[in-house]
């Protein structure tokens, strides 16, 4: 990152690494489809698997059990559905559950009707109520269908990380299916679909530094798989057909073995996450740090500054080099308050900022954000003087 700006905003998305960058290289100078059964194609192929052993090491998945897409939406619209298939015969999920935090392509609904899906509450801290998910399952109407759960590891605005064993519990205990959203979770905490982390999980390539066009549905197991989002050719055991974008797929796979390998240095992020939180306690005792009640990402801090509103600060911080997020990056064009805060029972907010680092983050850039925070209560407490 340039000396006068510093980039803040790793889960809306990390930046490439340099492993990732350079596996993207190579994979664009292969011209053959990874289909072709010739050197060419065969070579492609090579490293399509090769980046699919990457992502089910970063989730202690087997490869088989990973299939590729474009991106963690399609892999929630394609897991969010009523139909299913289970070897050949059908199998019905007749109603969707998630949580009132969860991101817009969860909450959406994927291919269920409107009315086909519950949303379950959470509390202050952002985190499932957990008793709703249960008295919800428990009124479930098993002969129309299983239930399928669906909801996130770790909240992408607060960093709040779900109690997912418990949850995986609750759902297997009502007969269920639990997918995972574990787009902001993936190596940022350990993950193991092997041990109560869900019969599915999303994975996106660019929160890991990976290049954006890349995502992926991992299976606990291959006994049953929604019905494809996307058909025509048999690419991916016909879950997700068409040709495989190469060059995105390489970047993945080498991004998601420096996010696992990076996974042990985890706690130099969370020491400079708190540091940041300490500053902005010692800045003005007013500030609000949300979710902080609660288990979180050891790079996440959503925090609220009196008297200030969101969408303004933020621009702030970006005129003065530094870059970090409103809310969730794929809402923060719009004006209003977050949904997260709103089902927090926070409405009252005037919107958060999102602060996200990773391993790559400096002194530098963290001196760059302490510098444009005192600006900012600087010009606040001015106008207050002049008023």
């Amino acid at each position: 990152m340039a000396a006068d700006r510093a980039y803040l905003d790793f889960n809306a998305s990390a930046p490439l690494t340099a492993d990732a960058r350079a596996a993207v290289a190579d994979a664009l100078s292969m011209p053959a489809n990874p289909s072709s059964v010739h050197s060419e194609g065969r070579a492609a192929r090579r490293l399509i698997e090769e980046a699919r052993r990457e992502v089910a090491a970063l989730v202690a998945a087997k490869p088989e059990h990973v299939f590729l897409t474009s991106g963690a939406t399609e892999a929630a619209t394609t897991l969010l559905s009523p139909d299913w298939q289970m070897g050949r015969g059908a199998l019905r999920m007749a109603r969707l559950y998630v949580s009132a935090a969860d991101h817009p392509c969860i909450l959406g609904g994927g291919r269920f009707a409107p009315d086909q899906v519950e949303v379950i509450g959470v509390d202050r801290q952002g985190v499932v109520d957990l008793g709703a998910l249960r008295t919800a399952l428990g009124h479930h109407e098993r002969s129309a269908g299983l239930p399928l759960v669906a909801i996130h590891a770790a909240n992408n605005e607060t960093g709040v990380i779900q109690p997912v064993a418990e949850v995986s519990k609750v759902v297997r205990e009502a007969g269920g299916v639990l997918v995972l959203d574990a787009v902001q979770a993936a190596g940022r905490i350990p993950l193991d679909i092997t041990r109560t982390c869900g019969d599915y999980l999303i994975v996106s390539s660019h929160k890991i530094g990976g290049p954006k066009g890349a995502g992926a549905i991992v299976a606990a197991a291959d006994l049953m798989m929604p019905k494809p989002l996307i058909t025509g050719g048999g690419q991916e055991k016909g879950h997700r057909a068409g040709t495989e974008n190469l060059a995105a797929i390489a970047g993945f796979g080498a991004a998601a073995r420096e996010a696992r390998e990076g996974l042990g240095r985890m706690g130099e992020v969370r020491a400079l996450r708190d540091e940041i939180e300490a500053f902005l306690a010692a800045s003005d005792p007013g500030i609000e740090i949300f979710g902080s009640g609660a288990e979180r990402l050891p790079n996440t801090t959503f925090f609220s500054i009196p008297g200030l509103k969101a969408e303004t600060v933020q621009i702030a911080f970006d005129l003065a080099g530094v870059a970090l997020s409103a809310g969730s990056a794929c809402s923060s064009g719009k004006v209003g308050a977050s949904h997260v805060l709103k089902a927090m029972g926070r409405g009252d907010q005037a919107g958060a900022l999102r602060l996200s680092i990773g391993l790559s983050t400096t002194r530098e850039e963290i001196a760059l954000f302490k510098s444009a925070l005192d600006g900012i209560l600087a010009r606040r407490s001015g106008r207050e003087r002049a008023a």
